[in-house]
């Protein structure tokens, strides 16, 4: 993504999150659901598009790992760092605002629930995958694309847990049947989230690829003799 574009969207981004605090906070209505969270039951409409912004990550992170084992190729290892750290930082901020739900809902702040299990270890697999990639020396990128790939593949567990087991969670295949006042607030706030996503994909893209070329450059100067 070219700098300005950047900009832009950066600047699209701090617009975004005014516009839909002020249709979660403003225009749409109280839900209470099967439980009375009354205002808490605001934190659903970021929520939410955290774990949507979060599966799209692991499952960028997983393909591209699993193109780089095809074909040895860098920029998809690239790609697969990339959307690996902010997988780490989505899943934080989606447990994280899941907690308070529960803390309401619950009565607690965690419970072993089905979802909320499978969830944690996928947000578990991508800390490790980062953990690999930085601390594992040479061979991690083999080692953290099997780890990315275990990841996506949790992801089809994770949605489809609240209909294998007995669990807690709300069933979010209710979405599509949301209140229509609900509806601005909540896409809007998917489509924010997703541009969020962008423009930190494309900035952390940039940095891992810098690395790489200044890596690269180092060990060609290093076998030509010019560094010691």
């Amino acid at each position: 993504m070219k700098r300005g574009l950047m900009y832009i969207a950066a600047a699209a981004c701090a617009v975004g999150f005014f516009w839909t605090l002020h249709l979660i906070f403003y225009e749409a209505p109280v839900q209470r659901w099967d439980y009375d969270l009354f205002f808490n039951q605001k934190i659903f409409y970021y929520h939410v598009p955290m774990w949507f912004v979060l599966f799209v990550a692991v499952i960028i992170c997983g393909v591209s790992s699993l193109l780089y084992l095809r074909r040895r190729d860098g920029k998809y290892d690239d790609v697969a760092t990339a959307a690996a750290d902010l997988s780490v930082l989505f899943g934080a901020a989606g447990l994280i605002t899941g907690s308070i739900w529960a803390k309401v809902a619950w009565g607690g702040w965690w419970v072993w629930d089905a979802r909320l299990t499978t969830s944690l270890l996928l947000w578990m697999v991508m800390i490790g995958y980062v953990l690999v990639r930085r601390y594992a020396g040479p061979g991690s990128e083999r080692l953290a694309a099997g780890l990315a790939v275990f990841g996506m593949i949790n992801i089809p567990l994770i949605y489809f847990s609240v209909h294998i087991w007995r669990t807690h969670h709300p069933d979010t295949s209710t979405i599509p049947t949301l209140d229509p006042a609900m509806r601005p607030a909540f896409w809007g706030s998917v489509l924010l989230f997703f541009i969020v996503f962008a423009v930190l994909m494309a900035a952390r893209l940039a940095q891992v690829r810098a690395t790489r070329r200044v890596r690269e450059a180092r060990e060609h100067a290093l076998d030509a003799g010019v560094l010691d």
